[in-house]
């Protein structure tokens, strides 16, 4: 009987310098869009490295619940035949987003443009997720919410009958929040205009474009932007090849500046400008990390990246208009904040207390168990580093966070004491091979009773 590696706790071990090559999975952003708009397409999309992770198999069954065509070819290649924008129809079935965030967001935008009614839930980590911040601009374009308090799933959505186009100022720094109104202002008459005042992720403005709409962008003021597209635009099908996921990269790019020695190559890096801050504090903090091969594919730069450790990373402060292009990327921060010589910084932090967990009290409590010296506060977290590895040593809580497992298992490649996780069963969400693809370059986990990927 082959036991399941994710299943229960898994523990990681101080191991030598890492070497080798790896692929990383496909971006989890990208892939969730790349289904949607595919669905919303015209004609057939062929979909190459495809992230077949949880998640995004939950888009993929929504879609295909509401009427779009979806094969899985193997091997990351995926066919969707879509339905065209106002083809969509009602779901029979409540559809469960597991523990995707960004798939009932931006699908409750979705649906939201369109007049049909769907009813959304999920595990007990998306559940007890706000949604209130999505519904309120679609709320402006006519959809009805039932849900219960904060917009908290189970939802169900009534889209609207003749969805209407907003102009709309992002109160918080939020792709999810700009991409459901686009997605609901492409079935509505009219121009829906989003304006955000701090950069964030632009794969739905790319991909529009990719799929032939007409997507203006225009700069107002020192840092804002206006983000505009015109209802009844008609989509069609197209190849898309899904960057490597950069979220995902910095597991690995992590474990390798942390641990001695360490030298690794990541090939076909996504390095859109708005999903890349993690990368440049690092190099502020001194690591070693070059971009090999740019290049743009789909609408998308990716680069191969090699990660060479080198002197111990200093502490740095890390400047606050950086957060929203590295929102995913603070828990392994965090980590390799905890090995540097010197006081780290990170400050604007909020945002971290609405994700699949709390993740700045998630990482403060896993990092003090391991005997790390920080500060923490409503919007902020400051680790004390001495530039030694910590002591470890230590069980850590996840509560169900596939970033916060992830980032304590790097940890405890470097850690004095092994590094428990209580439940690696998350880690599939996003990124399905992560304890295989670790191994493969030198770390040391193990899932429970000492089981690892070998047997």
């Amino acid at each position: 009987m082959v036991q399941d590696i994710y299943s229960g706790s898994i523990l990681s071990k101080k191991c030598d310098s890492l070497a080798g090559s790896a692929t990383i999975p496909g971006d989890k952003s990208i892939s969730h869009r790349a289904i949607m708009f595919g669905a919303l397409a015209i004609g057939e999309t062929t979909i190459g490295g495809l992230l077949e992770g949880e998640d995004v198999f939950c888009t993929a069954a929504a879609m295909r619940a509401m009427g779009a065509k979806i094969e899985n070819r193997g091997k990351g290649l995926w066919r969707v035949n879509g339905v065209g924008i106002g083809g969509l129809h009602e779901p029979d079935q409540v559809l469960d987003m597991g523990n995707s965030g960004t798939s009932t967001r931006l699908l409750m935008g979705l649906v939201g443009g369109h007049n049909l009614s769907a009813t959304f839930t999920g595990d007990a980590s998306l559940v007890k997720r706000p949604m209130r911040r999505v519904m309120k601009p679609l709320e402006m374009m006519g959809a009805k919410f039932l849900g219960r308090s904060n917009g908290r799933l189970p939802l169900t959505v009534q889209g609207a009958k003749d969805a209407l186009a907003i102009e709309y100022r992002l109160p918080v720094a939020s792709a999810q929040v700009k991409s459901a109104i686009m997605l609901s202002g492409l079935n509505a008459a009219g121009r829906t205009t989003i304006i955000e005042d701090h950069l964030t992720r632009d794969h739905s403005e790319n991909m529009l474009r990719h799929f032939g709409a007409k997507v203006d962008v225009e700069e107002i003021g020192d840092n804002s932007r206006a983000i505009s597209l015109c209802g009844y635009q008609e989509l069609s099908g197209r190849e898309v090849i899904v960057p490597r996921d950069p979220s995902s990269a910095a597991f690995a790019m992590v474990a390798a500046l942390i641990n001695e020695g360490s030298e690794i190559s990541l090939p076909r890096i996504g390095i859109n400008k708005t999903r890349i801050g993690l990368y440049t504090t690092l190099q502020e903090m001194g690591a070693d990390i070059e971009f090999i091969n740019k290049r743009v594919e789909g609408g998308e730069q990716v680069a191969d990246i090699h990660v060479k450790a080198g002197e111990v990373l200093q502490g740095i402060d890390v400047p606050e208009d950086r957060v929203p292009s590295m929102i995913d990327e603070f828990p392994i921060l965090a980590v390799a904040a905890a090995c540097a010589d010197g006081t780290t910084k990170m400050r604007g932090l909020k945002e971290l207390r609405v994700k699949e967990s709390d993740r700045l009290l998630m990482m403060a409590n896993g990092l003090k168990a391991c005997g790390v010296s920080l500060e923490m506060g409503e919007d902020y977290l400051i680790i004390h580093g001495n530039g030694k590895a910590p002591v470890g040593g230590a069980r850590i809580e996840t509560a169900l966070d596939h970033r916060i497992a992830m980032s304590f298992l790097v940890l405890g490649s470097v850690s004095d004491g092994e590094v428990e996780i209580d439940d690696g069963s998350p880690i599939k969400t996003s990124f399905p091979n992560f304890i295989e693809l670790m191994n493969g370059l030198g770390c040391k986990i193990t899932g429970e009773l000492g089981v690892n990927d070998n047997e």
